[in-house]
């Protein structure tokens, strides 16, 4: 996957991993929340890994 393609994937899982906290927060569902802060918290390692990618591929042009 390149790194565009993590970011997407990073940020569209963040975005839904809050959406569910949120709907979770709203029915009281312990579950839902739990859910999405699992789901949050991969988006966030997703974007991670794509800005990582990112910073190898300048290293490499770089040099």
């Amino acid at each position: 996957m390149s790194s565009t393609t993590d970011k997407i994937k990073g940020a569209a899982n963040e975005a839904m991993g809050k959406a569910k906290q949120g709907v979770g927060a709203a029915v009281g569902s312990e579950k839902l929340k739990a859910e999405g802060a699992m789901q949050e918290a991969k988006g966030d390692m997703q974007k991670a890994a794509g800005n990582a990618k990112e910073a190898v591929k300048k290293v490499i042009d770089n040099a």
